[in-house]
């Protein structure tokens, strides 16, 4: 595509934003809603044309080539995301679930659920390519020395003993035997065969007719049929259920226009590569040009000002230290005894901050619970403050100043724009030339003070003595460095050499398959609870794992997620979720399962050592996913005999504190997965792990398309004689993994090579399954029964009973009390 259609589809998201900008932030505030239902119509409103501006702009930002473009696309892209997390958080607050159903907004909007997938931004990879394939690189180095060490004795031939070759000789000899004979009684059934044929060759008119009777009609049958299934086909193709097997399976099309994007990504870094170039040139060139002129100016402005104070005071006025904004208060438009005022007020500020009476404090309590009543006349659900609003209405104007109309009909290549790096640069000149300028002012000031007014400055110093005593406070206890005399290197190897940092695996997250529910809405409408659908756990994962993980800003800023639980039986994904989650943000993954930790930094020094370890390397190297399998085993009600020896409840008491440790400027997660939590202590399971996922076995549409994907992977075709339909019902209740295996166990080598005569039918899957257990219902309804348990299933479990709804209105006045205070 063209450069015009990537700035036309920055302006659209860019005029939808402006759209909601405008009802999020109203003149006057809005009134609280009383009805929840309303109210989350309107949060799911605002969550759904967030997520349509999300990816319009993860689709611009990355093709659009002008590098000063890409920088303001950035700012609004991260936050449309932070943004976007927000209202996920303000939803699951308001309809105690972490799955929504909004059939009915998509359908007001006229929008398809494919609409609702969450992007993942292709700069969380993109930008960080460098640095990924040096630690890729130096992991497998680390692992080929390690598989060195660890297998110093190659691995010859075994030797046969005389009786294990004879009995061998003898099994491949019968078998060899036995086919011989096969043939040899094939080859006597044929010529018996034919025998008795020319026998009954002698035959009368009468069955010679009836014999062509017999071939007219089993010919024609079968021409009737094939065309009967032509014509099937072909009306197929015409309603649209069905591809034409005549069209190329990869269109020209679509491959010319994905080189097109990546010649795009490639000029991307060309003009990077000049922006930077042109930066420092332009900086210095400035620098040069104009800087002596603005020396002299601020220096005249300044001494003005000094002039203009004693005229009107009878003394020189104290300069403004930097902390105030030095020499850029003078340059307000404010008059010199306004800025005296000012000035004064502020010396007066500084002397007033101590610590204040009892008194006072109870005064302005009762001050703030006044205030609090008053706003408690009105109840009613409110929309929560945002971080990222403010950032997000700064970077819309600086669109409607700056972009939305410039004319570039002479910058077709899309270069950078010289004039706005010197408007930005003149700044940051400016700045620097100031702090400069300040301390030559300062001893002028001096001087003029000394010749004229006899004052040798001692107030300046006495400020500068007290500024000094103000720093020196209380410090922070800061946690003692374990390993601060060794490098980064060194423990990334130590990590990697005990099996605790480990490689993960290449898998997407749009590899874990699944599709929309399409009767969540209808089911909760009946008072009937859904289970959530693959689809549904693929967008929570994107939200509250790698969106934050990827970008920094949004991490920092928005609903800070420190650890996520993965529950659901056996085979549904869990391991492959947490994989991908390090591959879409290049996280590193660290392994502290119970199982893995078996005979590693043994006793409570070696278990606080290798937590500083794992959560240093986490820090330093961030984004980091510690991961912890089976992670029920670390909150027992009571460990199994067997298990006694490994300890499985070893980082029971440590890694809730760690996890205290843990602030958005860290991109760490932990994400625990388990199948089998009704063995461990709910209440300190909830603790740990904030948001707890709950992934069902698929349902019907979820396995229709997995059959079709996995047949396809494995190198099989889907044809008319496979019913997928029937293979998908019958499928019910079979996770993920068990239909894995047993794709992989049906296409086989020799079975693809004979797909051309025997294609795939559903009855060669059932003796598969027949042989694998599904999850049964019991088991799905047991934790189903344990999630209701948790506090955020407690809390909707009295939401449908109609319980929450009259104490609402109580709960919206604490809240607002909990706020004032």
């Amino acid at each position: 595509m063209s450069h015009s259609t990537y700035n036309k589809l920055w302006g659209e998201a860019h005029e939808e934003l402006s759209s909601l900008l405008t009802q999020e932030l109203p003149a006057e505030p809005l009134r609280p809603e009383r009805d929840r239902v309303v109210f989350f119509q309107r949060l799911a409103t605002l969550y759904v044309r967030y997520v349509q501006i999300f990816r319009q702009l993860e689709e611009a930002y990355d093709q659009v080539v002008q590098p000063q473009k890409r920088r303001l696309i950035r700012e609004v892209l991260d936050g449309a995301m932070g943004r976007v997390l927000e209202l996920k958080n303000e939803m699951v607050e308001k309809e105690f679930s972490e799955y929504h159903y909004m059939d009915d907004v998509i359908q007001d909007l006229k929008l398809t659920p494919e609409d609702l997938e969450i992007p993942i931004p292709r700069y969380f990879m993109s930008e960080r390519s460098k640095v990924l394939r040096d630690r890729s690189k130096m992991l497998s180095n680390m692992l080929d020395l390690m598989g060195v060490v660890e297998k110093p004795k190659p691995a010859g031939e075994r030797t046969l003993s005389a009786e294990e070759a004879i009995r061998i000789i003898q099994v491949t000899e019968r078998a060899r035997q036995g086919r011989l004979r096969a043939k040899f009684m094939r080859e006597i059934q044929r010529d018996q065969e034919r025998q008795r044929r020319s026998k009954d060759r002698d035959l009368g008119a009468s069955t010679m007719d009836q014999a062509a009777v017999c071939i007219q009609k089993v010919w024609k049958g079968f021409l009737q049929r094939k065309r009967t299934k032509q014509e099937r086909e072909e009306e197929m193709i015409f309603l649209g259920m069905a591809m034409d097997q005549n069209l190329p399976q990869f269109c020209p099309a679509a491959s010319a226009a994905e080189a097109t994007k990546t010649c795009r990504r490639t000029k991307q870094e060309e003009h990077e590569e000049d922006y930077q170039k042109s930066l420092i040139s332009i900086t210095n060139s400035l620098r040069e040009l104009e800087g002596p002129n603005m020396t002299e100016t601020m220096k005249d402005q300044i001494r003005q000002w000094f002039i203009e104070c004693h005229d009107a005071t009878g003394s020189f006025p104290d300069y403004p230290e930097e902390e105030d904004g030095g020499s850029a208060v003078i340059f307000a438009d404010k008059t010199p005894e306004q800025l005296m005022e000012e000035l004064a007020a502020k010396e007066e500020e500084e002397a007033n901050k101590k610590p204040k009476g009892k008194e006072e404090t109870k005064d302005k309590g009762k001050k703030e619970k006044a205030k609090g009543g008053e706003e408690e006349e009105e109840p009613g659900l409110k929309m929560l403050p945002s971080a990222f609003l403010s950032e997000l209405q700064k970077a819309q104007k600086t669109f409607t100043d700056v972009w939305q109309n410039r004319d570039e009909s002479k910058n077709f290549n899309q270069r950078h724009e010289a004039e706005l790096i010197k408007e930005e640069k003149r700044k940051e000149i400016e700045a620097e030339i100031r702090l400069q300028v300040d301390e030559l002012m300062r001893q002028e000031l001096a001087n003029w003070k000394l010749a004229v007014d006899g004052d040798k400055g001692g107030k300046a110093k006495a400020t500068a003595k007290k500024k000094k005593a103000s720093k020196s406070g209380k410090k922070k206890k800061k946690d003692k460095d374990l390993t601060a005399d060794r490098t980064t290197e060194s423990l990334y190897q130590e990590l990697v050499e005990q099996r605790l940092l480990k490689p993960a695996d290449n898998v997407k997250l749009q590899d874990y398959i699944g599709d929309y529910s399409y009767l969540g809405t209808t089911l909760r409408q009946t008072d009937i609870e859904p289970m959530p659908s693959l689809s549904d756990v693929r967008q929570v994962i994107a939200l509250y794992a790698v969106l934050p993980l990827g970008s920094q800003v949004v991490h920092e800023k928005a609903p800070l997620v420190k650890a996520i639980l993965l529950v659901g039986p056996s085979g549904v994904g869990k391991k492959m979720l947490v994989h991908a989650i390090c591959h879409e943000t290049g996280a590193n993954l660290f392994d502290l399962s119970p199982l893995n930790l078996v005979g590693k930094y043994p006793g409570k020094s070696g278990l606080q050592m290798m937590l500083h370890l794992v959560f240093k390397v986490a820090r330093l190297m961030q984004p980091s996913v510690v991961w912890i399998g089976d992670a029920e085993k670390m909150f027992y009600k009571k460990v199994p005999k067997e298990e006694k020896e490994l300890d499985p409840k070893r980082l029971k008491k440590d890694l809730p504190k760690i996890l205290k440790s843990i602030k958005g400027e860290d991109r760490v997660l932990i994400v625990g997965t388990t199948n089998n939590p009704l063995s461990a202590d709910l209440k300190l399971l909830c603790k740990l792990y904030t948001k707890i996922i709950l992934i069902p076995r698929p349902d019907y549409a979820s396995r229709y398309i997995m059959w079709k994907q996995l047949i396809q992977r494995n190198g099989g075709v889907v044809t008319s004689a496979l019913d997928l339909s029937s293979l998908a019902k019958i499928s019910d209740g079979y996770t993920q993994g068990q239909m894995v295996r047993v794709a992989r166990g049906i296409l086989t080598e020799r079975r693809i090579q004979q797909l051309a005569k025997r294609p795939l039918v559903s009855a060669e899957f059932v003796a598969h399954l027949a042989r694998t257990d599904p999850v049964f219902q019991d088991e799905e309804e047991a934790l189903k029964a344990w999630y209701a348990k948790t506090p955020l299933g407690r809390k909707r479990v009295k939401a449908a009973s109609g319980k929450d709804e009259e104490e609402a209105p109580a709960k919206g006045g604490k809240d607002a009390k909990k706020g004032k205070k």
